[in-house]
């Protein structure tokens, strides 16, 4: 499968409208936004659907855009045990998450009704809206799944016939079937689940008796689109993505890394005024240069108690400095929100920041004083990371992040705090051994060479445009005539 691609010829100007729609994470509708300001770029026109709390939660669109992305509200209908005013997962404990797919499904009829009304000439989707193809193609209109979780996971998850129950040879009925590479797998690789991380995504994975799993979702979703489109590149991951071709038979489409280099960075006001900004940096300009240990969990992942307690105590043990991005609950609805062991501000003073409100990560990574990431291997921070060269740290939660980090195992990218195997916990020696070897240590030199090694195949701006243009030329030149 070849990176570089011809078009028939076809008019220079000819200029489409896309329909973007995804899934009601942050995670998700960051990386749609960035892909949709790239394709804007290029003079095309892009309507971005979320509902009004999300939209209103965005970073704000650079002026030389904004005549061209429409931000569409759409309301979110109410259901049955989702909390008033959750519009996303960030705003939900984990296991209320299920009723908010329930909410997004009933989005179905103005949906609809919005693609009846504009007729795009794409709709690009994520995984959650099994729905809306047959609805596309209905009206004439073709489609693109947009992954947003990169291809080495998509080929691990497998096949449309695994992903909808198909095929009983190649079945995966217990967490323990999910601790290998699946034999579709041709080549050496140890990007599989430990254990506790599958545990803890299984009845998503498998079954949900209140909801339709994320997989079978997935599965319904790449079987009937037209294209899929992988946060990928070919410098990073070439066996993958050919791979991931050959399982699905129909057309993959890297569109890049959507490096932070494209992004616009989000700092409530985009000001270097910004006050909270000039806090942090006020910390951070007192450091000496790569001696901190920027700490930071996403919107989706929130640690035990138990395992906060670890990291807090792993931070204090490591001498390092370190600026902890921390939640301490998820959405008012959560019922277990998390606190800090007693007097670790006091001891930690003058060394370590614990921030519990809206941390701009973009600017504290691209800071000269940030030496290492303790992160949850989401790629967006993974490239983030990349981005600024910093060596990362892994401490794996939800979702794909345990396939990630096996990536970033395997390429020396980053190193995964040592855990138990079965149950996930670790200990704060392992913490504070494990940050100081990444951040100071010699033996921790392969990592943070590597990353600097490997940021140009991240950010290069030629390599990113490549991508976008080849994209541009596939949409233009297969989109049907509805």
């Amino acid at each position: 499968m070849e990176s570089s691609i011809s078009y028939p010829l076809m008019s220079k100007d000819q200029k489409l409208h896309i329909v973007m729609f995804p899934w009601l994470a942050f995670g998700h509708m960051i990386p749609f936004l960035e892909l949709s300001k790239l394709i804007a770029q290029k003079g095309h026109k892009i309507t971005f659907l979320s509902t009004p709390k999300n939209i209103d939660r965005l970073p704000k669109l650079p002026p030389h855009l904004s005549p061209l992305i429409t931000l569409t509200k759409i309301p979110l209908p109410r259901v049955d045990k989702l909390p008033h005013d959750a519009e996303a997962t960030i705003d939900l404990p984990y296991d209320q998450v299920k009723y908010l797919k329930m909410a997004y499904d009933q989005l179905q009829q103005p949906i609809t009704q919005l693609l009846q009304d504009s007729r795009p000439d794409w709709v690009i989707y994520d995984f959650a809206p099994y729905w809306l193809g047959p609805i596309a193609d209905k009206l004439g209109i073709s489609t693109a799944y947009f992954s947003i979780f990169i291809a080495s996971s998509l080929c691990f998850i497998g096949p449309t016939e695994i992903l909808l129950g198909r095929r009983r040879d190649d079945e995966r009925t217990k967490p323990d079937d999910f601790t290998v590479p699946p034999k579709w797998i041709p080549f050496e690789t140890t990007v599989a689940f430990k254990l506790f991380e599958i545990k803890r995504v299984f009845d998503d994975v498998t079954d949900d008796d209140e909801n339709i799993p994320a997989m079978y979702r997935m599965g319904v979703v790449i079987e009937g689109c037209d294209l899929l489109l992988v946060r990928s590149s070919f410098e990073f991951e070439p066996q993958w993505l050919k791979l991931l071709h050959e399982i699905h038979r129909k057309p993959v489409l890297p569109v890049g890394q959507l490096s932070p280099v494209m992004m616009t960075i989000q700092d409530s006001g985009n000001d270097d005024e910004n006050k909270e900004w000039k806090e942090i940096k006020g910390y951070l300009d007192k450091q000496e240069k790569g001696s901190v240990v920027y700490v930071a969990f996403g919107s989706e992942a929130k640690p035990s108690q138990l395992e906060l307690t670890e990291i807090a105590h792993g931070l204090e043990l490591s001498g390092l400095p370190f600026f902890w991005a921390l939640r301490k609950r998820r959405g008012p609805a959560d019922p277990e929100p998390v606190e800090l062991p007693d007097g670790f501000e006091d001891r930690v003073r003058g060394r370590g920041v614990v921030w519990t409100g809206w941390a701009p990560q973009v600017k504290i990574l691209s800071h000269d004083s940030v030496g290492g990431f303790l992160s949850h291997s989401a790629w967006s921070s993974v490239v983030e990371a990349i981005r600024f060269e910093k060596p990362l740290i892994l401490l794996t939660f939800l979702a794909e992040q345990g396939l990630n980090a096996r990536v970033l195992e395997e390429k020396k990218m980053g190193y995964s705090i040592p855990r138990d195997d079965q149950d996930g916990s670790f200990t704060r020696d392992s913490v504070a051994d494990s940050v100081r070897l990444v951040v100071v240590k010699g033996e921790g030199k392969v990592y943070r060479d590597k990353v600097r090694e490997i940021k140009e195949v991240f950010v290069d701006r030629n390599i990113q445009d490549k991508y976008v243009n080849d994209l541009m030329g596939y949409l233009k030149s297969h989109k049907k005539q509805n």
